[in-house]
């Protein structure tokens, strides 16, 4: 029988050096609004899996779809700017 000390102990042994580069914060940074914008969909549909759906519900589902949709649309159009030459 193996034991997972042996698997554990090689999986952490270098955990120490597993930091996120800048370059990874920065990205997570950027991309933060879309996460929130996620999170706050989720919420919602999450409120309504218990009950039955309101006309409120429905209109909290959307507004946050058009959000989460909006955040992507502005990552998406920050990537294309900051590229060199633009957008095709």
């Amino acid at each position: 029988m193996s034991h997972i000390v042996t698997v554990q102990d090689a999986v952490t042994a270098f955990a120490d050096f597993i930091e996120p580069t800048d370059a990874e914060l920065d990205a997570i940074e950027q991309e933060m609004p879309v996460i929130l914008a996620d999170v706050d969909l989720l919420d919602a549909q999450i409120i309504t899996l218990d009950r039955t759906p309101t006309e409120l519900d429905h209109q909290r589902i959307r507004r946050a779809r058009r959000r989460a949709l909006a955040a992507r649309v502005a990552l998406i159009n920050r990537e294309n700017a900051s590229m060199p030459g633009g957008a095709a």
